[in-house]
């Protein structure tokens, strides 16, 4: 007996499974976009599996206050890209795996690309723009995805763009969500998670993965599974078993200009009177604690347009990063040569980077 035979010979054991279902796991190749919460659990648990190709794209790096649900990292990752170490600490979990990092960000330029080289993708996103470009490029690209989202204490898992037997496809993201206003939904990092919620439902994306992969069980197709992690109840959700849009392109991804913690405090200590500040927090997030700054909340931004067409450059700070870019991108749809940064990863990062 060899040691790929003893390594799987659970799995090979199931009823309807057999070698003949890992022969099959053998020659697939997955794609996990995002190796944060969601993406660490499914990395280790298809790595396990004997997954044949698993690429790993993410091109952040590793965050101390990200570490209580990315367990696939440590402390001395810090500052590290998390698709490099996921993928070097995987392929000790299983040397039998081909593993591929993908350190690039995620663009309308290079999805396409990106997933016609796997055969089903997952999920592990947590930004809409991202969720939605994937998904566009899933449907464009006739690949089924494999959704995760997660938030405080409630995760949902789905099979988007699943291929039936009649030629159509199954519902995806833009069937349950047609639009999002990303502004007003805060992440995980704003709203809290408790971790152990990212494992689960990690783990739920796996799962569908290897279900879709050996031809076992019923996938989550046209419908939504909701989990509750202080109940510990579920509940599904059915769309239907055929999507109903129209996705004929990819929404171009826009660059949002930005500026690092440490680049800003070293401009500030050298009393650079060419930048500007602009909080767009609520009044409660600027009465808590302020780096200074006029208070322009987001929700009011567009009636204070013309503050932006002043010769300073406009430096825009939230708690993380995420309301500042969508407030970046508000404004230069409406004043596209206003001079405006967003703080990369908020005063999260700021207080990080010390004095």
């Amino acid at each position: 007996m060899n040691a790929d035979d003893i390594r799987y010979s659970c799995q090979v054991a199931l009823p309807g499974f057999g070698e003949a279902g890992q022969a099959l796991l053998k020659q697939a190749k997955v794609l996990i976009v995002g190796a944060g919460g969601l993406g660490c659990p499914s990395a280790q648990y298809l790595t396990a599996s004997g997954i044949g190709t698993l690429g790993i794209a993410d091109y952040d790096v590793v965050a101390i206050s990200n570490l209580h649900r990315q367990v696939l990292y440590t402390p001395a990752d810090a500052g590290r890209l998390k698709a490099t170490v996921a993928c070097q600490r995987l392929q000790k979990q299983n040397p039998g795996v081909k593993l591929i990092p993908h350190t690039d960000k995620v663009t309308s330029d290079n999805v396409l690309d990106l997933v016609r080289q796997y055969d089903i993708i997952i999920d592990g996103t947590d930004n809409f723009e991202t969720r939605y470009l994937l998904n566009d490029a899933c449907v464009l690209s006739g690949k089924p995805l494999v959704y995760g989202a997660i938030y405080q204490f409630e995760g949902q898992v789905a099979v988007w763009n699943l291929l039936n037997k009649d030629g159509m496809r199954s519902p995806n993201y833009r069937d349950l969500f047609p639009d999002v206003d990303a502004t007003q939904i805060p992440n995980c990092t704003e709203g809290g998670v408790i971790p152990t919620l990212a494992g689960i439902i990690g783990c739920m994306q796996a799962n569908e993965v290897i279900k879709y992969v050996t031809k076992t069980g019923e996938l989550l197709a046209g419908k939504v599974l909701i989990f509750d992690a202080q109940t510990m109840q579920s509940r599904i959700i059915k769309l239907g078993p055929v999507s109903k849009t129209n996705i004929r392109r990819l929404k171009t991804t826009v660059t949002i200009p930005t500026i690092t913690a440490d680049e800003l405090k070293q401009r500030l200590q050298n009393n650079d009177d060419t930048i500007e500040l602009v909080d767009v927090r609520t009044e409660q997030e600027r009465d808590a604690f302020d780096i200074g700054g006029t208070h322009i909340p987001l929700d009011e931004l567009e009636g204070y347009l013309a503050f932006f067409t002043g010769p300073k450059t406009k430096v825009l700070y939230c708690a993380t990063g995420n309301r500042s870019e969508e407030a970046v991108k508000l404004i230069l749809r409406k004043l596209p040569e206003a001079d405006v940064l967003s703080l990369e990863g908020g005063l999260k990062e700021y207080i990080l980077a010390g004095d």
